[in-house]
């Protein structure tokens, strides 16, 4: 489904369901796409940090577009991400996207050595020449060491290499001025890139960003609730804010599922996302909760934790 201009609404970064051995479970992927696409939202992004895109081998990052295109069926589009340390690499990934069927793409800044600005204009630049497909920045600086500036980010957005940003930076000061560079709320359309779009990362904060003037949300625990994120996005569209508040006060509730797994025991990644599979797989989306090796997984003590935030969230698991 080609993108509109701006990409507006729900995209949620896409889960990755594996089986026992580590493989990919394409059956689940299905199942949790037709769940996705079910709760109304309006495009998926795969192969993100949700996707573990990070533990992936080239053939798994394959399968997984690939299932999630398939599944798809043009019905919302596909955003695929082509995250790697250095440019060679992320070119790579994104023929393979384009060959796949992607309708998009989403890069970081290169990342593992540190870049200057113009290294990830070159970067950024690079990617767009080489493959005829939009392309979102991914801003996340607590992985890549490399926050995207509001001028680096109008400035690749003035001159058509990039369609958007995902902003997963946890900066809403940053974020705002953003907003501000590119026209603010109410100029955004007629401002200096009136077809870029503003996606946030920051599941827990949608309703005052979509305020402020954000197009939209890419939230990991949408993969567990999507239809209450279509539901917020259309509150705020339609200006009912209380509606969107009570909407994100209950996911809020629901976000505390990512802190099952204990401190001593695991990383916060691997509680966060071992906790959306749990959840996935209690809903019976998916057939299996575990995350890519070497996390650690959750207790079965930790996931009757998710049972109760679940049923406490008007969400029934699969006895």
């Amino acid at each position: 489904m080609p993108l509109t201009s701006p990409l507006r609404g729900v995209v949620p970064p896409v889960c990755t369901p594996l089986d026992a051995r580590g493989d990919i479970d394409t059956a689940s992927l299905a199942r949790l796409v037709e769940h996705l696409i079910d709760g109304g939202v309006h495009g998926l992004f795969a192969l993100g940090s949700t996707s573990e895109v990070a533990y992936l081998t080239d053939a798994q990052r394959a399968t997984v577009l690939e299932t999630v295109v398939r599944a798809a069926a043009g019905r919302v589009p596909v955003l695929a991400g082509v995250i790697d340390t250095t440019t060679p690499r992320v070119l790579d990934h994104a023929a393979r996207a384009a060959e796949l069927g992607a309708d998009g793409l989403v890069a970081t800044a290169p990342f593992y050595t540190r870049t200057h600005p113009l290294e990830i204009a070159r970067h950024f630049r690079r990617i767009r020449a080489s493959v005829d497909l939009p392309l979102f920045a991914y801003d996340l600086p607590v992985s890549v060491h490399s926050k995207l500036s509001a001028a680096l980010l109008r400035e690749l957005a003035q001159d058509g290499t990039l369609a958007g940003v995902k902003d997963s930076s946890g900066d809403e000061g940053g974020l705002r001025r953003l907003i501000v560079e590119l026209g603010g709320r109410h100029g955004r359309g007629t401002g200096p890139a009136p077809d870029f779009s503003i996606l946030t990362g920051s599941e827990l904060t949608v309703d005052a960003v979509l305020l402020a003037g954000v197009d939209g949300v890419v939230p990991g625990i949408g993969n567990v609730d999507p239809a209450a994120y279509v539901r917020l996005y259309e509150a705020a569209r339609a200006g009912d804010w209380e509606l969107a508040a009570k909407e994100q006060e209950r996911l809020v509730e629901l976000f505390g599922i990512v802190d099952v797994g204990p401190e001593e025991d695991m990383g916060r990644s691997s509680s966060a996302l071992g906790s959306f599979k749990g959840a996935l797989r209690l809903l019976g989306v998916i057939d299996n909760g575990d995350t890519a090796f070497p996390q650690i997984q959750l207790s079965e003590a930790s996931v009757e934790s998710i049972a109760v935030r679940l049923r406490a969230a008007g969400l029934a698991p699969v006895e």
